[in-house]
């Protein structure tokens, strides 16, 4: 039987060492290469089957790498897991592989709600039937859902977050949140299909948020609770006790007959005071189309006085990022007044048709309302911005009470 080695080499055969494998004893062997470069491998036997190890690379001839005192040290530790029946190689195999799952948990930790909602859109987008299917996309999800959970890791979406979005809009504006309750479980949906999501959609209406909240039959669909007209004053007047940001944002949203989202996302960059108007961009408007929006002077005087704030948004949130969609209904469920935001339009329009004299392009186009009729589309040749500007300023007038009549 030929004698085993042990510690067989030394620095100087290291170091004078040729191409291939030079056996120190234990398994512990110097892999040599042709370009000259050396290093530590560790063999061992298993279950009858060789194997071989890497330990990294020798030091020699004065260059970084693993001393020989340290190789035997480390083929020693492996002798003694190879003796319990540990597999070395297959340990580290599995090492690398709970390496490269933690690795890929840390990075679909940082993927966003709104990542995944801004790409669901994107690859989708070409197949919705019109522009203003695919902007009321973007719209909803950014009045809505981006505040609450825009920036949180998708894989963190609860039921809990999905109810805080749709619970509060559900009774007030029953289809938008439908449909907001629809995009969100399919944009959850391709998170999961993507890998970036486990377990049960907590959007899922069936079985699940159908559960809590009333079925959507139950409610009054397509049609807003207004106050009537006639109220206007004297509601404007205990709107005007509330000190809130979120008060301001809501009687601004009523002198501009404005959409609760416009208003929301309102910016300063959009806001000539020198000229009095606010242009809303195409982006934000539910018809795709950029609509310039005449302020009063009692509208001015609102935003002027939130400008110290020092945010980017006309209406912001503690943190200065822009109100939640939910900030102005909750003003009036506080003040107990039995109308949604969206219905103060409804309250404008009628009174523009009962109260005065302007043409209903005027109050239409106010509300950045299609207009239909050859006739009445004629119009869309100018944005009668003067004649509007008139009516809004009856229309604050009126809200204020200096012209009930």
């Amino acid at each position: 039987m030929p004698k085993k080695l042990s510690n067989a080499l030394t620095p100087l055969t290291i170091k004078n060492a040729k191409a291939g494998r030079h056996v120190d004893g234990g398994g512990l062997q110097l892999l040599v290469k042709q370009s000259g470069a050396r290093s530590w491998v560790y063999r061992y036997t298993i279950k009858g089957r060789s194997r071989d190890i890497g330990l990294g690379p020798a030091a020699h001839d004065g260059r970084d790498g693993i001393s020989l005192a340290h190789a035997r040290d480390e083929a020693a530790a492996l002798r003694l897991k190879v003796r319990a029946g540990i597999d070395p190689l297959a340990e580290r195999q599995i090492e690398a592989s709970l390496a490269a799952a933690a690795a890929q948990a840390a990075n679909v930790a940082q993927i966003t709600f709104k990542d995944v909602a801004m790409a669901y859109i994107a690859m989708n987008e070409d197949s919705w039937r019109n522009a203003k299917h695919r902007q009321q996309w973007k719209n909803t999800l950014q009045t809505y859902a981006y505040p609450v959970i825009g920036d949180m890791p998708v894989a963190e979406v609860e039921t809990r977050h999905v109810l805080q979005i749709i619970e509060p809009i559900w009774k007030e504006v029953p289809e938008t949140a439908s449909r907001v309750r629809g995009r969100i479980e399919k944009i959850l949906d391709s998170a999961k299909a993507r890998g970036l999501r486990t377990g049960a959609n907590p959007a899922l209406w069936r079985g699940h948020v159908a559960l809590i909240l009333p079925k959507p039959i139950q409610l009054s669909r397509g049609h807003h609770r207004a106050l009537p007209f006639k109220d206007m004053p004297a509601f404007f007047r205990k709107l005007r006790v509330v000190q809130s940001v979120g008060a301001q944002a809501l009687e601004w949203t009523i002198l501009t007959a404005a959409r609760s989202g416009e208003t929301i996302g309102a910016r300063w960059s959009e806001i000539d005071i020198a000229e009095a108007v606010w242009t809303v961009p195409k982006e934000r408007m539910k018809a795709g189309k950029e609509h310039v929006v005449p302020l009063t002077p009692r509208a001015i005087e609102i935003i002027e006085g939130l400008r110290a704030l020092g945010s980017d948004y006309l209406f912001p949130n503690r943190k200065g990022d822009k109100l939640s969609g939910m900030a102005m209904a909750m003003i009036l469920r506080r003040m107990d007044i039995d109308a949604t935001v969206h219905g103060f339009r409804s309250s404008f329009r009628d009174w523009a048709a009962e109260s005065t004299s302007y043409a209903n392009e005027v109050a239409e186009m106010a509300l950045a309302h299609t207009i239909q009729s050859k006739t009445e589309r004629s119009y869309r040749r100018g944005d009668l911005l003067e004649k509007r500007r008139l009516l809004m300023n009856d229309w604050a007038e009126f809200c204020a009470g200096d012209d009930i009549t």
